[in-house]
């Protein structure tokens, strides 16, 4: 949907986990010949906690957005969680990071846009509607994300492709005069995939202490073959509703930065007629970190020059459910 808001993202920050998981050890944890997940995955290495909670990851990367938008913490007006993976039932993982930046007594109000990968993306897109309201002026968004602790060995495919990672985005309303805005987001859901990604346990369906509960259920599972049938059934005809012309190459975009969902699924973008040097990667050294895959990556891609003030973006991706979302901006 076209909609034209005047939204700057103001700062960028990162926290990565010092742990690096390299693919020798997860081939041995997984009983894979050697070179297996390079070969099939496409991912050298990811990062896994060692005892970070996401919140404090969320929160380290917080604070970098901040210093570089040049704001104080007590500038932000509203927190916004927008993870894949909460820390706790309740309460919301988004009063939990307001309470790790030392706001517990500030009254910012902090929830969660839960959208699974895409969850950024839903957190951007309303952000930006937001602020043009005049209801907020500055919007933190955090995405952290362990995916390591739910990883199913039996499932190579996806217990290889996971990281753990957090990033997050301090969003403003651009000034007179400056060129950052956000041109269009839509997101689709196809909930006949609703079972193709899953983790069954930890809510009322099969809760931790039901009888009937297994330990398998509170592990992540993926249909991999059946998501990548979904995305290529309707891809096309979103990328067209998203902005005519994306299907068959990147009208007036410069550089996109998309979900790290697996090495198939970004090869896949290149059949639309995108070239391959203008899509950004980071799943080779940080695998798939779930919805702070778009962040961390649009992070990289600005720290490396790559993305500058006045570039036009195109962020994008699927999540669980099934849905597929995106938005484009100028950076």
């Amino acid at each position: 949907m076209q909609i034209e808001y005047p939204l700057k993202i103001a700062g960028l920050g990162r926290y990565l986990p010092e742990r690096i998981v390299t693919n020798d050890e997860l081939e041995a944890l997984c009983k894979l010949p050697h070179g297996w997940i390079e070969k099939h995955n496409g991912v050298c290495e990811r990062r896994w906690v060692s005892g970070e909670t996401s919140s404090y990851m969320g929160a380290q990367a917080a604070r970098e957005a901040l210093d570089e938008a040049g704001l104080k913490l007590t500038d932000i007006d509203l927190v916004l969680n927008a993870s894949g993976t909460p820390e706790q039932a309740i309460p919301d993982t988004g009063a939990l990071i307001q309470k790790q930046l030392g706001l517990g007594s500030s009254g910012i109000p902090s929830m969660s846009i839960h959208a699974t990968c895409l969850s950024f993306v839903a957190a951007l897109d309303m952000s930006a509607s937001l602020i043009a309201s005049g209801r907020y002026r500055n919007i933190l968004i955090v995405s952290a994300d362990i995916g390591s602790c739910g990883v199913n060995p039996k499932e190579a495919e996806s217990a290889t492709l996971l990281g753990d990672a957090a990033a997050a985005a301090v969003v403003t309303a651009a000034e007179q005069g400056e060129t950052s805005k956000l041109h269009s987001a839509l997101m689709r859901t196809y909930s006949d995939g609703a079972y193709y990604t899953t983790i069954m346990g930890g809510g009322s369906g099969k809760h931790p202490n039901h009888l009937e509960t297994r330990f398998e259920d509170n592990l992540f599972h993926m249909d991999g073959p059946a998501v990548l049938r979904m995305v290529r059934k309707y891809s096309a005809d979103y990328l067209e509703a998203l902005r005519p012309g994306l299907s068959r190459g990147l009208p007036r975009i410069d550089i996109v930065v998309p979900h790290q969902a697996s090495k198939i699924g970004l090869a896949m973008l290149t059949r639309f007629g995108w070239p391959d040097e203008r899509i950004m990667r980071t799943l080779e050294w940080l695998g798939n970190c779930v919805a702070a895959s778009i962040p961390v990556t649009l992070y990289d891609a600005v720290r490396k020059g790559r993305i500058q003030r006045g570039d036009q973006v195109l962020l994008v991706g699927t999540g669980a459910g099934l849905s597929l979302g995106g938005v484009i901006l100028t950076y």
